[in-house]
């Protein structure tokens, strides 16, 4: 079979419903994930003991397994566990959630411990509150030091959608096997399937870019 590139066109519209799928799960589960993370690292960071170890269980329990199994873990095991049953849709967005959840939350504690102790301890001497310490003096900077690995963090959560292939998700690898499957031309698909995800993550790199420029001016 040779290769003929105008048969892409004509999937496109179907390509491009699988992307849309795809940029909503990562976009649903990178949110609920910074939040997570954000969370979690700062236990990791400022917690007493307890709450200290309860987020190092979870960020090595997450870490140490692939997400695949997670998933399928959420989709298959679930529903015998504890009765609680998911569509495909939900359980790869919480996939995402918390799999992006742990690894934002050690890039978290990193940064904000990456910030000098003395001006916590001074914004504490001026008779400011921890919290306050935090949201007004180390967070700031710290931010400035998440934008590079949290973007790239992003960008692997948004091509690890494509592992929700297993569970019968629509989005873009699920659409573009459909397609093959259906008319065999498996280079012409996969190509425009691979372009689509350059695409993709390549805005994402550009957004980022912009936004960690116009902190280092701040």
């Amino acid at each position: 079979m040779e290769v003929d590139w105008s048969v892409v066109p004509g999937f496109l519209p179907q390509l491009a419903a699988g992307a849309r799928v795809t940029i909503l799960i990562a976009l649903a589960g990178l949110i609920g994930g910074t939040i997570l993370g954000l969370i979690a690292g700062l236990m990791r960071a400022y917690g007493g003991r307890v709450i200290n170890a309860i987020a190092f269980v979870y960020i090595e329990l997450i870490r140490g397994t692939p997400i695949v199994v997670q998933v399928m873990f959420l989709y298959f095991a679930m529903p015998i566990l504890l009765g609680i049953r998911m569509d495909p849709m939900s359980a790869a967005i919480l996939a995402i959630v918390v799999n992006a959840g742990a690894y934002i939350a050690e890039i978290v504690r990193g940064a904000f411990l990456s910030i000098p102790r003395g001006l916590t301890e001074a914004g504490l001497a001026m008779g400011l509150p921890q919290w306050k310490v935090l949201t007004h003096i180390v967070g700031p900077l710290a931010f400035r030091r998440l934008i590079p690995p949290l973007g790239n963090q992003f960008i692997v959560s948004l091509k690890d959608t494509s592992l929700f292939i297993v569970i019968g998700v629509g989005e873009l690898t699920r659409t573009g096997q459909e397609i093959m499957a259906s008319n065999f031309r498996a280079v012409e698909i996969w190509t425009a399937v691979a372009v689509l995800y350059l695409i993709m993550t390549g805005t994402l790199t550009f957004i980022l870019r912009v936004i960690e420029k116009r902190m280092r001016i701040l």
